[in-house]
């Protein structure tokens, strides 16, 4: 009989392959183990070794805690997904040092503290798990599929184990404790459980006022401060449906806290490059705003016209798109207000010193980051293809004024529905 570790490959290249019955086959053999009494537990294992060597693979080829476990919720399922949290555990406690704060806090929000005896945590998983010999070696075994077959992706930090992973800092300030960031999140949770679209975009505007301020303050302090440091990024979802529109949201959001933004499609998320403070900004407001965005689509639904002709997914789309462009234009003119009044403050006290010439030095900064990261990167033509749905987006983002001090007027969003 063979070996555990070689019943584990042959599993493994039978399921990347075509042959179904060839993958079945192998299955149980898995399931038949090396004909040792102890057999399962050999099988099991060599399946959380080879889990464990894949996930330690994954983290200099630029993955993190959370994109692993976004991407198995997104291709996989709950159940595989909380397997694949209980291998980081058992691969974080076997990891060499140093390992970086940031990365413990990302498995403490996705694991728990259980900690069984790492020779048992397949057996232990089925168990919560409800599942059957034969499903847990086929989840067990997709699981690992997905692990070995993921691409290299940007590494935005130094990961676990490299020279820059003891000094290595969060992508922005700590989560709690900003009186600045409270505030924030208090006016985004207002606009987000208010029924009043004009209530609800002008605690938004607000909110993108104090984060323009506080942005503005932290380029000052680092203007005057001797830290070399780099922009660094964030990794949002964009996860179906829609997936094309929330990219567009968190490019219009990223656009309006100078960042910038790549989406990659086949992998469900979004990469926004920038300095900590705003990624952070980009962060709370990408997140409220799509909540927002959901719920104004939904109204926006049940107010349509009777017999309107169109699909609902398309409607949905264009509408989604519209909201986007033009939250993103009126969140611009928000920070170019604050800018302009801080330029001012700026230019009474300090003379020459200037806050544009800052900003505009840790604009270039961030754009060469993404050049360095993404050097093959394109740009993707924006299609709309519903008129209405377009309308009710536009409209549904601009009931309420959110120029919180510029006094300017939006200009109209330019693009014409495609109207196949």
């Amino acid at each position: 009989m063979p070996d555990a570790d070689e019943l584990v490959a042959n599993a493994l290249a039978a399921v990347r392959g075509t042959d179904v019955r060839q993958a079945e086959r192998q299955l149980d053999q898995l399931m038949v183990g090396t004909g040792a009494a102890d057999g399962a537990t050999a099988v099991d294992a060599a399946l959380l070794r080879r889990l464990v060597r894949g996930l330690t693979r994954l983290w200099p080829r630029g993955w993190q805690p959370v994109d692993l476990d976004r991407i198995a919720a997104r291709r996989l399922d709950a159940r595989a997904t909380r397997l694949v949290r209980d291998a980081m555990a058992v691969q974080r406690r076997e990891q060499a040092e140093p390992v970086p704060a940031w990365f413990d806090e990302q498995l403490r929000e996705l694991t728990t503290e259980r900690r069984a005896d790492d020779e048992n945590v397949l057996s232990g998983w089925s168990a919560r798990e409800a599942l059957d010999r034969v499903d847990a070696l086929r989840t067990a075994v997709d699981v690992l599929t997905l692990v070995e077959s993921l691409p290299p992706i940007a590494v935005l930090r130094p990961p676990p184990g490299s020279s820059g992973a003891a000094t290595a800092r969060s992508a922005g300030p700590a989560r709690s404790g900003s009186p600045m960031l409270d505030r924030v999140r208090a006016l985004l949770a207002k606009a987000e459980s208010t029924t009043f679209p004009a209530e609800a975009e002008a605690l938004t505007g607000k909110a993108q006022e104090l984060i323009a301020r506080h942005s503005i303050d932290e380029a000052l302090l680092a203007a005057g401060s001797e830290r070399g440091d780099v922009p660094g990024g964030v990794r949002l979802s964009t996860d179906t449906p829609y997936a094309g529109a929330k990219a567009l949201l968190v490019q219009e959001v990223a656009a309006a806290n100078r960042c910038e933004a790549v989406w990659s499609d086949d992998l469900g998320f979004a990469t926004v490059l920038g300095w900590p403070a705003d990624l952070v900004a980009v962060e709370l407001l990408y997140t409220s705003l799509l909540v927002q965005a959901t719920a104004a689509m939904l109204r926006g639904r049940a107010e349509r016209r009777p017999g309107s002709g169109r699909r609902t997914k398309v409607w949905d789309e264009s509408f989604l798109n519209a909201f986007a462009l033009r939250i993103g234009e009126r969140l611009r003119a928000a920070t170019d207000a604050a800018t302009d009044a801080a330029d001012q403050a700026t230019a009474e006290t300090a003379g020459a010193e200037r806050l544009l010439p800052v900003l505009a030095a840790r604009g270039e900064a961030v754009r060469e980051r993404l050049d360095t990261l993404f050097p093959g990167v394109t740009r993707h033509r924006l299609s709309v293809r519903d008129a209405e749905g377009w309308s009710s987006g536009t409209s549904a983002a601009d009931r309420a004024s959110l120029d919180v001090g510029g006094g300017r007027k939006p200009r109209q969003v330019p693009g014409r529905p495609d109207r196949r």
